[in-house]
């Protein structure tokens, strides 16, 4: 098993129909959702599953919400941002990885973070921290 971090196949398709609003005050609710080493989550993850879905105090199954921050151009890449970094309070939970996914259209997948190695708290803050939204930095831009 593993989670290989990518945007996934099946969002990039769907970008292209219009399923997935980013808009700040008036898109989509994105969540994102811990997974522990055992998941497998990739290009290929279409949607929201349990399976391999970390748990521990203070982590509710299906993780929270994100805040979109509306798309905006930079050069001649579009980036995508949420803001702030999402933080599990007073949490005792470890996780690989996560998958950011589309609540409002039927759970589907955008993409896969793999942290690069179990990141766990205890009793404290889990934050997952976005870095800049910038052409080469943002988790979600296209180029």
């Amino acid at each position: 098993m593993a989670i290989t971090q990518a945007v996934c196949t099946s969002f990039k398709q769907e970008l292209l129909v219009g399923t997935h609003n980013f808009t700040a005050s008036s898109g989509n609710t994105f969540k994102l959702a811990l997974y522990t080493s055992s998941a497998t989550l990739g290009a290929s993850t279409t949607a929201y599953v349990t399976t391999g879905q970390s748990s521990g105090t203070n982590y509710t199954a299906g993780g929270a919400n994100l805040t979109s921050v509306t798309p905006v151009a930079t050069g001649t890449t579009a980036v995508c941002d949420f803001s702030p970094d999402l933080t599990f309070g007073t949490a005792t939970v470890t996780s690989r990885g996560c998958l950011v996914y589309n609540s409002s259209k039927s759970n589907k997948a955008v993409c896969v973070l793999d942290f690069g190695a179990d990141k766990s708290s205890t009793a404290g803050n889990f934050t997952v921290v976005f870095p800049s939204p910038t052409a080469t930095g943002a988790i979600i831009r296209l180029a």
